[in-house]
């Protein structure tokens, strides 16, 4: 465990940048960082940051509420469709798996609800009673991963981790079942954490945005006010010898505006209500974790509309060309996808701001201590559903659940960010500096 950021700063600092640096050779990574400057680190950047932030986490303190999370999920019960019957406009009448009518009826003798089709659960195959954490499962699949999720348990597969789930056998491996229940889409974020029974009603906000006659306004939203205060400048290109061969001047370039855009989020990271309660040690964890999806999902912003370019900085495009002529060309066209499905998304500049905090908060690296990460989470979600609701009234539920889709996509960017600059680092084709070697050497937190 380590010490907490107050009485201890240094001290957890110092132990956790020797942690980093044993794992690096020294002799390599200091041949590769740029002698023009002097670049901190994430640690100097966390306790000096090269710029003034502004306090304001007194303007909007993280909530416990997890209510607009039910609604996102679509964890919808067969009672609120009409008692376990459905009705037409239930999920349980459309998409359907399979169907089933019992032997040895006569037609005009089956009951309503056996000619009703049935949607099996996606986990184990019996049937499902309902939407459950965003997948249709049994009530049984439900309560396990509800259980697994608010205990925070932690399971081992005796076997090789390949053990079948099915209705029989679901009781017998723990961790394959809830490895299933991952992979087939349950989300993690739609379980209540404060362990309380008494149904969902008791937990629905009075003012909740989806339901009928509520007005939201962004005016109210500090969490927005905040983020749209504190959003990272432009950068300009800095420039390289003409004498430099193309892809050497190109990845110069590019290895320099990554290593500011990093400053710029550290400090952006830090002036989200609610982000500098978090432990020392979670915060450099969180950065660690999502710095690439942070900087893809800013890159693709900047580059819209779509034509070919990714816009790097007000005055840097890279084309399909160029990236060729580079070498990057898998890094180029992973991004110019994402560019694709975020102009299809149709985001204000809020509905951007706060998405992009929510990036920061969507790891699953081991922390220290996580109810506070989900604290912190919540309170962007609520300020996500609060924006999304005052700018697309009557549409707020599928656009924010549309916007919860490209967070798989950024996820595969990080990882081909993370090749590419790797190979350019052991390659030495071009100067990195400090906290950018730092941060891809960090990706062992993963």
């Amino acid at each position: 465990m380590y010490p907490s950021a107050t009485g201890m700063y240094d001290t957890a600092m110092d132990a956790w940048m020797y942690d980093v640096v044993c794992t690096m050779s020294g002799t390599a990574v200091e041949s590769m960082i740029g002698n023009n400057r002097a670049m901190p680190n994430i640690k100097q950047e966390i306790e000096n940051p090269t710029t003034p932030t502004q306090n304001y986490h007194q303007v909007c303190s993280p909530t416990t509420t997890l209510h607009h999370q039910e609604v996102i999920c679509g964890e919808m019960d067969m009672q609120d469709y009409g008692g376990g019957g459905g009705s037409p406009g239930s999920p349980e009448m459309h998409h359907c798996s399979s169907t089933t009518q019992p032997l040895g009826k006569s037609e005009e003798n089956i009951k309503e609800e056996d000619m009703m089709p049935r949607r099996l659960c996606l986990v184990c195959g019996d049937v499902a009673s309902g939407f459950h954490y965003g997948v249709a499962s049994c009530e049984a699949c439900k309560a396990f991963f509800k259980r697994t999720i608010q205990g925070n348990i932690e399971y081992t597969c005796p076997a090789n981790g390949e053990c079948e789930i099915n209705k029989r056998r679901r009781k017998a491996c723990q961790a394959c079942r809830f490895q299933k229940c991952l992979r087939q889409g349950m989300l993690k974020e739609g379980v209540r954490l404060d362990r309380v029974r008494g149904g969902r009603q008791k937990y629905r906000r009075s003012t909740d945005p989806y339901m009928p006659g509520k007005t939201v306004t962004l005016e109210d939203n500090k969490m927005v006010e905040a983020l749209i205060a504190c959003e990272p400048d432009a950068l300009q290109v800095s420039n390289l010898s003409h004498t430099l061969d193309t892809d050497q001047r190109v990845l110069g370039q590019l290895s320099d505006l990554y290593d500011r855009e990093l400053v710029g989020i550290i400090g952006w990271a830090k002036q989200i209500p609610g982000f500098i309660s978090l432990a020392l040690n979670d915060q450099m964890r969180l950065l660690q974790s999502t710095w690439a999806e942070i900087l893809t999902f800013s890159l693709a912003w900047r580059s819209m509309p779509n034509c070919g370019r990714l816009r790097f900085a007000q005055d840097f495009t890279l084309d399909e060309r160029l990236a060729r002529e580079c070498h990057c060309s898998e890094l180029y066209s992973h991004c110019i996808q994402i560019v694709e499905r975020v102009q299809r998304l149709g985001l204000s500049r809020e509905e951007f701001f706060v998405l992009k905090a929510l990036i920061l908060t969507n790891s699953d690296v081991r922390l220290d201590e996580p109810q506070a990460l989900y604290r912190f989470r919540d309170s962007i979600l609520n300020s996500l559903s609060d924006c999304v609701a005052a700018i697309r009234p009557g549409q707020a539920l599928r656009a924010t659940q549309n916007m919860f889709l490209v967070l798989p996509s950024l996820r595969q960017a990080d990882g081909v960010v993370r090749r590419f600059w790797s190979s350019v680092y052991r390659t030495g084709k071009v100067p990195m500096n400090k906290l950018f070697v730092e941060m891809l050497e960090a990706a062992i937190y993963r």
